[in-house]
């Protein structure tokens, strides 16, 4: 007996769905830690992004990918059933995808000013622009969820007697499904990542003729490298789902329920695909970079020193007389 589309595609969420999600927030963690712990990613603008990017990846993955498991597995949406978390997750969902793209994008900039051959262009590339532009970009998302709290209501269906979490203006909805979804952090970041990171590399090709300190080449040839192959993965994993969400939203498929089950599974293989992208960057750049291999060993036996080295207080074993 044929397996119905529906259960091929819970499945397909249930299984690589969690195993995404487990090495996504691993990834992140250790990714973070290595950014952090290094003096040369810590001065760094384009590091400082990507210190952001993976934070906010975690983010992603914690409270737009996690209740998409939680349904696979146990079939509990715990926004369905409480007000407060309804409009709490989709105002942190969508502050933490856009933060992760801007930062993307930022991070593509910064590296395109990095290796430019003029002076002034290079000197927008500081750490203290970095967190200028940061915490602006926070707040511009901040605010960017403000309708979500305001619209996302607990809504009780009168066909299914079940309550869902979901808008209640047509004209969010129309501006989240066309505008956010498919153009602000759908090709909108593609297009400018995509556009920078090969300007980047052009520029990269020209350091050789350069006066340049050989500390700071291999620093931009490396954080350009990882920039590049994440802009490529941004593009194979991002462009599907983006893309069939489009179709999906844009076309009435509602009286042929064959085609409906079938682009239901396309959309939970490519939603996959799209939350592979928050939860690959770690083993990315360790593939990709052997300069960012060495590091990264090298943070971690500097914790094992650390731990090992970390002094135990003993306890007096000896009894005082009475």
């Amino acid at each position: 007996m044929a397996i119905p589309l529906t259960v091929i595609g819970q499945e397909i969420v249930r299984y690589c769905g969690t195993s995404t999600f487990v090495v996504g927030i691993l990834g992140g963690v250790l990714n973070t830690l290595e950014f952090l712990s290094l003096r040369t990613f810590r001065e760094s603008s384009c590091a400082f992004y990507l210190t952001i990017m993976a934070f906010s990846n975690i983010g992603c993955l914690g409270f737009s990918f996690s209740p998409l498991i939680m349904v696979a597995l146990i079939n509990i949406d715990v926004s369905n059933t409480s007000l407060f978390y309804c409009k709490f997750r989709r105002c942190m969902s969508q502050a933490f995808l856009g933060i992760s793209m801007a930062c993307l994008c930022l991070a593509t900039i910064d590296q395109y000013f990095a290796t430019c051959a003029y002076p002034r262009w290079q000197r927008l590339c500081n750490i203290k622009l970095a967190h200028r532009l940061v915490i602006i970009t926070a707040l511009i998302w901040i605010l960017h969820g403000i309708p979500y709290l305001v619209y996302f209501n607990l809504v009780l269906s009168s066909t299914t007697n079940t309550t869902t979490c979901t808008s209640t203006s047509s004209t969010f909805n129309y501006y989240r499904n066309y505008i956010f979804t498919i153009g602000i952090i759908g090709y909108l970041p593609i297009v400018i990542a995509g556009l920078f990171s090969l300007l980047a590399y052009r520029n990269i090709q020209q350091l050789a003729y350069r006066i340049v300190p050989l500390i700071r080449r291999d620093l931009d040839k490396q954080l350009t490298t990882i920039v590049l192959m994440q802009v490529l993965v941004c593009v194979f994993t991002l462009t599907p789902y983006t893309t069939i969400n489009a179709v999906v939203t844009s076309i009435n498929l509602t009286n042929n329920p064959i085609t409906q089950m079938k682009l239901q599974l396309v959309l939970n293989i490519t939603l996959v695909m799209y939350y592979l992208y928050f939860a690959s960057p770690f083993y990315l750049y360790l593939c990709v970079s052997e300069r960012f291999r060495r590091q990264f060993i090298h943070v971690l036996s500097k914790i094992f020193i650390n731990v090992c080295k970390r002094p135990t207080i003993r306890v007096n074993q000896v009894i005082p007389e009475p």
